[in-house]
């Protein structure tokens, strides 16, 4: 998947000295004023400016406007089994976890936000999933 680096180049590497300070439940790593994030990468990720690349992956058809977010290989290799059913759909740019809270809820969270979205999909979900959207880009909730 396409996106603005908003990261140091070492940030892999760091983030195993970082791992005391993560705010997140799971195998995902979010913390508030991450020091591998750059001044522009703050700004962009603020505002979602790093995830337009990924427009291009709806267009070539490699991911979809709504869905689950693509994760991270090493995260995957943590899911419990009930967790990896997210893989079965296209990724998207956008889910009800990103209008829902964001990094403000904890990982089986966001996870059963994904289950819901899976069983429940529809064209009218994805628009009204898509317009909640805006707002929340817009506003920087729950941005990190």
């Amino acid at each position: 998947m396409l996106k603005f680096r908003s990261m140091y180049s070492d940030a892999e590497q760091r983030q195993a000295e970082l791992l005391a300070q993560n705010e997140m439940s799971g195998p995902v790593f979010k913390m508030t004023n991450d020091p591998r994030i750059t001044p522009v990468g703050k700004w962009m990720r603020k505002f979602s400016v790093d995830e337009l690349p990924q427009l291009w992956n709806v267009f070539v058809g490699d991911m979809s406007l709504v869905g689950p977010r693509p994760p991270i290989p090493k995260e995957v290799e943590q899911y419990e089994r009930w967790q990896r059913r997210r893989l079965s759909m296209k990724p998207g740019i956008t889910c009800l976890w990103q209008v829902g809270g964001r990094n403000e809820i904890d990982f089986d969270s966001w996870m059963k936000l994904d289950m819901e979205y899976i069983d429940n999909w529809s064209l009218g979900l994805d628009l009204k999933i898509l317009l909640k959207t805006i707002p929340v880009v817009l506003m920087a909730r729950g941005a990190r």
